[in-house]
């Protein structure tokens, strides 16, 4: 097996780089998947965005991101449904079964952690069997728990699969990101707990560098200048049974300020080196 045969670069990695460009990049350093965001999708055009991935024989592992559910407004619930539903449909057009989601944050003036996760509950039961119909699983991907507030009341692999849990793997499962969990010492029996009812849908590396910068959201380090043992971690994945594409996800000021296609080449020799080797 090839070095790269499970290697997938996120597209946030090298968002420097135009759609076709992307793919082009990836055909020419052997780079077999690639996860999409809607964002760049939509504004390439969803068709185009499809048939130069078909073209080319790529495949795409997640499209990243559905998610937000935790508004208490009526009208804004019914927004984030129908804009998942759509998500989904993109997903599936695009050929991958996994969608990504980040549940979404404590609404302006909530303190109500419990709720927010309750609401999260209420969507996914909407959405999962929409999911399933189209051929794509749910991903809930846990986030660090300084993204709480504003982002994702989901901060733990155990609170991502006691949401999971409620509904069949086959419609709702979790996305394992070392950035998010490394800290975690529950985390590896998670992972386990996970894999036990095929609920690992997608596992996605990320270093965490220090200091930290002034943007949080930006501070994913490059695959080995951080912290993190990413042989470890895909030693615990692969524990639970998960033989499925590894892809790599960074938000980086410093990255995507560099050439894309050298930002690629080199994530794809740290792939190598940190983590299959």
């Amino acid at each position: 097996m090839s070095d790269l045969a499970r290697f997938s670069i996120n597209q946030m990695t090298v968002k420097q780089l135009s759609m076709p460009e992307l793919v082009d990049a990836c055909v020419e350093l052997g780079v077999p998947g690639v996860g999409l965001w809607r964002e760049p999708v939509q504004s390439y055009g969803l068709e185009e965005t499809a048939k130069l991935i078909m073209d080319t024989g790529l495949t795409v592992t997640t499209l990243c991101r559905g998610g937000f559910f935790t508004a208490i407004d009526p009208q804004e619930r019914s927004r984030a449904l129908t804009d998942n539903r759509r998500a989904i449909e993109e997903a599936a057009r695009l050929g991958t079964d996994t969608l990504v989601l980040v549940s979404g944050g404590l609404p302006p003036g909530s303190k109500d952690l419990h709720g927010a996760r309750e609401r999260i509950a209420d969507a996914l039961g909407e959405l999962g069997p929409y999911a399933e119909r189209h051929g794509v699983r749910l991903a809930i991907e846990p986030l660090h728990p300084m993204y709480a507030a504003d982002r994702c009341v989901v901060s733990t692999l155990s609170q991502a699969l006691d949401l999971a849990e409620r509904f069949p793997a086959e419609q709702v499962g979790v996305a394992v990101d070392t950035y998010h969990i490394w800290w975690d010492d529950t985390a590896p029996a998670q992972i386990a707990r996970a894999g036990a009812t095929g609920r690992i849908h997608t596992f996605q590396l990320a270093d965490w560098t220090t200091p930290l910068p002034k943007g949080v959201l930006d501070g994913r380090g490059q695959i080995g200048n951080g912290a993190i043992d990413m042989r470890e971690w895909k030693g615990h994945v692969e524990a639970a049974g998960y033989t499925g594409p590894i892809e790599v996800e960074l938000f980086n000021e410093e990255l995507w300020a560099r050439d894309g296609r050298e930002v690629l080449a080199e994530t794809t020799a740290r792939f190598v080196e940190h983590v299959i080797r």
